[in-house]
């Protein structure tokens, strides 16, 4: 979900290759947690011989609860094999960042001391216990927050810091908990106060602080500020070349507020690349590698998601799905219905349609080969056109086209649990689908297509109400935008000077749906 404008940046490498979908038949009522659960495990624990690799290479642990938290090991089952598969380096560094979370995470004797220092304003560095904290405030829609998480994560493993997501907000009651033995929850208890309200005008945001030169000893500070939202002011995003060695590495407590992928612009910084290649030789795999570590929908969720792909798509011989998000009000329906219908037969993603002469309808043929498309949006319009087109009129080739949506709300909620809950099952019943078709700035279309390891087909967003005339065209990379990027060179930190990502970073390039990213 989305809301908002700004400059793009995105990581860009290489093509992906897919493979076809393996689907499973679930048997028992799926309206009963309990009884869906059962019953799901019943039909998985039958395709176990021939589909062993739950652990998906070592990215994930075994020993987890399947009960609690049936994803986790389930959606192997539901998703194509890995298109980028996870480095040993990685998995070493994962159980590395599991460990830190255990040692000093919440209800640890170190946690205690840590809060109690921040709340005190105890100034011993002596004292730390080894554990540093990345305090994480993401906001805007549910598809910005996903963002934000993977990529907080990712920066936490950089600098060694145990990743607390601030519990006000939805995620913890959509994902299950990703680390073994711990929570990655903010205590309610947590003794910062006003912490949710800091603003860039905050003493201790890191561009006062920087540009004070008040970057002496950690004693100085009981924690920082990093605002690196859309819209941050190029002196914060200065806390992207902050190598962590300098300056940051001292203080306990970072609270860090975005509301974007930030992941891109942390491959500017030297002091990370040599440990990003490792950890990603393939730069277009960070967020779908993490999303697949990270991500685990709830057994609310991911009941809805089961329940969807097993009723609509699963019998499919091809699933695609076309994510719609019109961020201009004003543009006509229409407009858009002749922009999707104009990608879709540009790219050959739908057949044409032979208009009804009161002929006999063709007898039906066997080995007719079905495709149902999966539509996504707040309205429902766009979704009963394109059904209709396909009940009203025969294919051209005899393909048999099937439409569904599974909500349309009207309008877009912030921080409601069944709004989160539905759009992330759609993001999952996306990431499921064989190809997709997305709706530029659109966060919830880059993590559906970038949770499958899907390279969308991009529509471009209408200029005052007028669809551009490239209706859509296939990206370079699966990885999201990074809607705030950096762009100075970290070595000359010279911010008010702007440069092009691309010179210094050759895999770090502009995304497609912005003409100034």
């Amino acid at each position: 979900m989305d809301g908002w404008s700004s400059v793009v940046n995105a990581v860009v490498v290489a093509l992906i290759m897919t493979m076809p979908p393996v689907l499973l038949i679930f048997s028992g009522r799926l309206d009963d947690p309990a009884v869906w659960i059962k019953s799901a495990m019943v039909g998985l624990g039958a395709r176990r011989e021939s589909r062993k690799d739950v652990l998906l290479g070592g990215l994930l642990l075994p020993g987890f609860d399947e009960q609690s938290c049936a994803s986790r090991y389930q959606s192997v089952y539901y998703r194509k094999n890995m298109t980028r598969s996870p480095t040993p380096y990685l998995i070493s560094r994962l159980r590395e960042q599991e460990a830190l979370q255990r040692r000093c995470g919440p209800g640890t004797e170190p946690y205690t001391r840590a809060s109690e220092r921040l709340k005190s304003g105890e100034k011993n560095v002596n004292t730390v216990d080894g554990c540093s904290y990345l305090v994480l405030l993401a906001y805007r829609g549910l598809g910005n927050r996903i963002l934000a998480t993977a990529s907080a994560f990712l920066y936490a493993m950089l600098t060694n810091r145990v990743l607390l997501v601030d519990r006000a907000k939805t995620l913890g009651n959509i994902f299950c908990e990703p680390f073994p033995g711990t929570t990655w929850l903010l205590p309610l208890d947590f003794p910062l106060e006003g912490y949710s309200d800091l603003g860039e005008e905050a003493a201790e945001s890191y561009a006062n602080v920087t540009l004070r030169n008040n970057t002496g000893p950690a004693s100085e500070h009981r924690f920082v500020y990093i605002t690196l939202d859309h819209g941050a002011s190029a002196a914060n995003r200065l806390a992207y070349c902050d190598d962590h060695r300098q300056f940051l590495h001292r203080v306990q407590w970072v609270v860090l507020r975005t509301d974007c992928y930030i992941a891109p612009s942390l491959f500017l910084n030297p002091a990370y690349q040599e440990e990003l290649h490792r950890m990603f030789p393939r730069k277009d795999a960070v967020f779908y590698v993490i999303s697949r570590y990270l991500l685990h929908p709830t057994n609310d969720v991911w009941g809805m998601v089961t329940r969807f792909y097993d009723s609509y798509l699963k019998n499919a011989d091809e699933t695609l799905g076309i994510q719609i998000r019109v961020l201009d009000e004003d543009t006509p329906p229409q407009n858009i219905l002749d922009q999707i219908l104009a990608c879709t037969s540009q790219e050959h993603l739908l057949p044409g349609v032979v208009a009804g002469a009161g002929g006999a309808p063709p007898l039906p043929t066997a080995g007719a080969r079905t495709k149902a498309v999966l539509v996504t949006g707040l309205s429902g319009w766009h979704h009963d056109r394109i059904r209709e087109m396909y009940w009203q009129s025969a294919t051209a080739d005899g393909e048999v086209v099937s439409v569904h949506q599974p909500s349309h709300e009207e309008y877009q909620e912030f921080f409601l649990a069944m709004h989160d809950m539905k759009a992330l099952a759609e993001m999952y019943l996306l990431s499921m689908t064989d190809r997709i078709v997305t709706s530029g700035w659109s966060t919830f279309g880059y993590v559906g297509s970038g949770l499958g390891g899907l390279t969308p087909y991009l529509m471009m967003r209408p200029v005052h109400r007028k669809v551009p005339d490239t209706r859509c065209k296939r990206t370079m990379s699966m990885e999201p935008c990074a809607q705030g990027p950096a762009y100075f060179e970290c070595t000359r930190k010279e911010y008010n000077m702007v440069l092009h990502t691309n010179n210094m970073v050759p895999h770090v390039q502009a995304c497609e749906d912005m003409a100034w990213g």
